[in-house]
Order: structure tokens, then sequence, then C-alpha cells
């Protein structure tokens, strides 16, 4: 899927958006000083979403990752830093757990950096009951509404707190529910055949993810009257709007539907909001705005109109793939923003690897200076080496020989996982995680300090930043960013297995602080937190290090099978129904579980060769 983002990437540069031919990079309007400047982003696959839509009255940039995949943390910040001005940066992220996270942890190193930043999140989705987890409404095609409001208040020279007002107010004021004849097809998979022969699919995601329900295939008509009144319901009151309220109708296409379909559906919808529900239809969208690959279907966005918000919406914007053509030619060109390699690494020409320490803080007169140090693709302020040690430790042989046989057993894994993700989310968990052990496995090679425990971890979390979006992505950032603070504490050379212990402890626990999730929300958590717990048990007991180790490998397996009878409280699956949840495991699970396990193993092995030449 990765080659297919470079080839999508390299042919929308075409499109005037100024891509730079590789995924995770930043499409970037014209700058202007004395603006708020608006970034978002998500996973590719939704186009024209997101790229579509910056231009001069709508969105500065773009951060797309790979497809159905948030863009990771240093490609987000990347953006941040080449577009922010003095008057600051507003963040508009759609409801979906890796967005939030990557966001948000790019948000809080942009304003420790001396940035200006804030983030309004849109869930807009209305096929689902108002409480459900920790995880909360999703972001759909509404929120396209959102970015065309908040452009509008930025173009107009507000405060970035007046258009964070406003972003959070348009988020409010819309709802959307989608349908679908078809799932959409992944590159290079097979397409399922969840929905079946003369069925339909009626609030699902954009993100391939099982909707509400499978219904007999319905007319429009039928199908639109239902849509719609599960929108404007006032039990559950997704939205504001009542009898007498004025109102703007979004009509968009899935990506497989034509606009004359389209068009029959926006025909059926504007004469039920009026003589229906009693609704003045202001503004009418039909086309698509947010797709989801080739899934034939569509969705109903329904927004709440007031004199502002027709206002923003009327005003003029250069975004080539915004429905109303106005005022100007769209600019030639847009500057591209390679991301850099990572956030605390730079390769030189020789092929060394440097820490780098982030840019200085904003200003407009180092705007145009920073955008040319990023566009340029050199980085200063290079501080220290990182490589490989010559000669590796007793602990380093060890490592590095867990380290790979858990990378390993994720690439192995990797079409178990998608199987399993593809009926309980988006179908992609192999080929994410395979994206980071295969990082791994290449970085380890030169770059690794396998003498320093603490720094391999940092080096391990500074791979999976670089490659890997998404939840999993921040997720294991996470993991890696916490484990590497614990070990840092210890001032021996050698890490104690009780050490290891605390790292693992800690580094769930920042997990479940900033995912939100617990033990039984069907998660990660629950491969990770049955290991932890055994691990320390059989320490605490007095057992070999190494069969604590392989014990608790087991109680991970046995807790990542376990999730398939748990009620998916945080992640994608919470939206999934629940006979499809109970036929198969939570893949972010079960990929704990063969790497945890993998890495016992090659341990025990390893210690048994080592012993043996001894």
């Amino acid at each position: 899927m990765f080659e297919c983002c470079e080839s999508f990437s390299n042919g929308l540069k075409f499109e005037n958006i100024g891509v730079d031919p590789a995924p995770n990079n930043l499409n970037l309007g014209t700058i202007r000083h004395t603006f708020v400047f608006l970034d978002t982003g998500g996973g590719s696959g939704h186009e024209p979403a997101h790229a579509g839509f910056v231009g001069e009255g709508m969105l500065t940039a773009a951060i797309c990752g790979d497809i159905f995949t948030s863009p990771p943390v240093d490609s987000i910040l990347a953006g941040i830093r080449a577009v922010t001005g003095t008057k600051g940066c507003l963040l508009i992220v759609k409801n979906y757990t890796g967005d939030r996270l990557n966001f948000g942890l790019a948000a809080e190193k942009a304003k420790a950096e001396g940035y200006k930043v804030e983030m309004v999140i849109v869930g807009d989705d209305c096929a689902l009951p108002p409480l459900r987890g920790i995880t909360g409404r999703r972001g759909l095609a509404g929120t396209i509404l959102v970015h065309k409001v908040a452009g509008a208040a930025a173009a107009a020279g507000l405060s970035l707190a007046d258009v964070t007002t406003e972003a959070k107010k348009a988020s409010e004021l819309v709802g959307t529910m989608g349908v679908a004849l078809s799932v959409c097809t992944l590159p290079g998979q097979v397409t399922s055949d969840r929905v079946g022969t003369g069925k339909m699919e009626i609030g699902l995601g954009i993100h391939g993810e099982p909707g509400a329900a499978v219904v007999d295939l319905q007319s429009v008509d039928i199908m639109v009257s239902h849509v719609l009144s599960q929108i404007l319901s006032l039990e559950t009151q997704y939205v504001p709007i009542t009898r007498g309220s004025r109102v703007v109708l979004m009509t968009n296409g899935l990506g497989a539907t034509p606009l004359m379909e389209l068009m029959i559906a926006t025909g059926k919808i504007v004469p039920k909001l009026q003589v229906e529900h009693g609704l003045a239809v202001d503004r009418v969208y039909t086309g698509s705005f947010m797709t989801s690959l080739d899934m034939a279907g569509f969705s109903i966005s329904i927004m709440k109109a007031d004199p502002e918000i027709l206002h923003r919406l009327d005003a003029p914007t250069q975004a080539p793939y915004w429905p109303v053509g106005v005022s100007g030619a769209r600019p030639l060109a847009k500057i591209p923003v390679p991301v850099p390699r990572s956030s605390s690494r730079k390769t030189d020409e020789m092929g060394n690897v440097y820490l780098v320490q982030p840019p200085c803080p904003p200003t407009d007169e180092n705007l145009m200076e920073r955008l040319t140090m990023i566009v340029g693709g050199s980085v200063k302020n290079i501080t220290a080496e990182l490589s490989r040690p010559q000669h590796l430790t007793v602990q380093a042989c060890l490592l590095e020989a867990a380290i790979e046989a858990a990378a390993n057993a994720v690439i192995n894994n990797k079409d178990a996982l998608n199987d399993y993700d593809s009926k309980v989310g988006d179908g992609d968990c192999g080929t994410t995680m395979c994206r980071g052990a295969q990082a791994i496995l290449n970085d380890i090679k030169n770059y690794y300090p396998l003498n320093d425990a603490a720094e391999t971890v940092n080096e391990i979390g500074a791979s999976i930043s670089r490659v890997m979006g998404g939840t999993s992505g921040i997720m294991y950032n996470i993991f890696c960013a916490a484990a590497y603070a614990k070990l840092k504490d210890n001032t021996n050379s050698v890490v104690t297995c009780k050490q290891w212990a605390d790292a693992l402890d800690t580094a769930i626990s920042k997990i479940s602080k900033y995912g939100g999730a617990l033990k039984g929300y069907r998660t990660m958590l629950d491969a990770l937190i049955p290991a932890a717990s055994v691990l320390r048990w059989e320490l605490d007991s007095g057992a070999d290090p190494i069969s604590a180790f392989v014990l608790s490998s087991e109680a991970a397996s046995n807790g990542a099978k376990s999730t398939q009878q748990m009620q998916a409280q945080a992640g994608r699956s919470t939206y999934v129904r629940a006979e499809i949840l109970t036929s198969v495991p939570d893949p972010g699970a079960m990929a704990v579980a063969a790497w945890y396990s993998a890495a016992a193993l090659a341990l025990k092995e390893k210690m048994g060769e080592m012993g043996h030449k001894s």
C-alpha cells in the first residue's frame, strides 16, 4: 500500500497541489504571515480529502498518511513547523484514536518548542448510540464543512482563539451518516464479501469497517428517509436542529458512486428535509468530497445554518476541490515539504546518522527561512552520532536476538493480522505493523547502540515513528518512550530483569493514560497487562528470569485470544456489531502476543546457545 500512495502522490502534484511524491509528506498552500494557519490530515484513500482542500481560504497544509492510517507524529510536527507564524496554527482532526493521538502529541511537542497550536476534534457520525466506550463519534464528511468555515474565518484575519471557537461551533452543528452497497478494496487485497448480494450496509465509517447494520437492499427514497430520521433524531440529539431551522446539505460520494446517482439522492433529500422535517435548505453541495477508495455508496451531512455559517461557506477560496468556483486563479504550485528521516536522526551524504535538535520557535521573519531549511533537506544543529557498536556485550547479544525475533514474528503474521482487521477494522493492522518491523530490522544493522539498552529502546521508537502512523504507530511510540524513560533511571550498564519488568509496567500505564483503554476493553493491553502481571509475579517469587519471560508470553497469548469474547470499548472495533466481534480476536492484541512470544523464545534459545558455548 505504500507503493500505491507513492504513485498517487506523484499524480496528485499535477493537480497543482504540489505534493512531493512520497507518503507522509506535506501539502502546503500559499504562506501568509498575518493569518492563522490551518493544518489537517489523516490516512490516504479519502481523496480529494484532505489535500484537495488546501488553498487560500481553506486549509494551509494537509498531512497524508498511508492508506487509512494516520500520519506519524514526525510528519505532523514538520507541517506545524513549516507553516506556523506568530498568529498560530489550528489542527482540525477527525475523531479517530490514531488521528487524535498523533496530532495531539505533535501539538504538544510544537507547543514545547514555542508554537501557538490549538486542536479541534470533529465527530459528526450519527449512526451509533451517543455513548459507546471511550471512543466517541467518528469524524466523517461533515469535517469538510468545518474546514471551510475555519478556513474562511482564518482568511478574515481572526485570532487563533476566535478561529478555534468558530471551528468548534461548526463541528457541533453538523451530523453525518453513510450507506453503502459494497466494501472498499484495499490495494493488493481481495475485496471482502461482507455485505452480500441483495444487501446494503448502513451507518458505516470511511475505512471499510463494518457499519451499524446490514439490511436488505432498499430504494433510495426509503434509505434517505431512514438516514435523515437518524441524523435529526430528537431522542439522540446529535445536532441542534429542530423544525423551522435553516440547514446546509452535503451529499457525499464514497468513491464509486456516479455523480448522476448522487444527484438522484440529493433530489430525494431536499424535499424530505423541507416537507417531512420542516427545514429550510439554504445550501446544497453534491459530489465526492471524502471518499473510501472504491466504495459504492454515499453519506449525508446536515449542518445547522445561520448567517455567520453561510457567510463562511460562501467566502472565496482557491482550494481546488471545494465545489463552488470563486474569484481568482488557483496558485500554479505549492510548497512540498519532505519529512526528515526521523525527529531525532539525520543521515548525511556519507550515511552517518546524527541526533538533530528541533528548529527555532516561530517569528514572521524566520518563517521562510524555516521553510527553506526544511524543503532544502538541510537540518542544522547536528550534535551527536549514533551507530551500532563493533563489539556487543552479552546483554546486547540477547537484546538483538529478542528484537530480531519479535520483528520477524510480526512480518510472518502480516496476513493473519490483516485478515482479523478486515473483519473488525480497516484491514491494515498487519501491513502497518509489518512496516514498523521491517524498519526495525533495517535500522538495527547500523544504528542501534545495542550495548545501551535504554537508548536501543529509544531508537526502536524512532524507527516506528518514522514509518508507522495510525493508532498502532503512536501507541508503540508511547510504549517505547515510556520504557526508555524508566530504563534511563538505571545508572548501571546492565539492566536487571526486574528493571525490564518495571519498564514494561510503566509503558503499559502510559498507553492506558493517553489511549484511555483499560484491561477488558479489547485492545493490545489485554495481551500486555496479563504478560506484565505474570512476569512480575514469577520474578517476585524467585523464578528463573527466562522461565518467567516464557510464562508471561503464554499469558500474553491467552489474553489476546480472550479478546474474542470481549465487547470493544476503545478504537474502531467499538463501531462493529457484536456478532462480528465474536468471530475474531483483537488484531492489536494478537500482534502483541506474536512479538512478545517470539522474543521470549528467542531469549531462551540464545541463552541455551551461549551456555553451551561456554
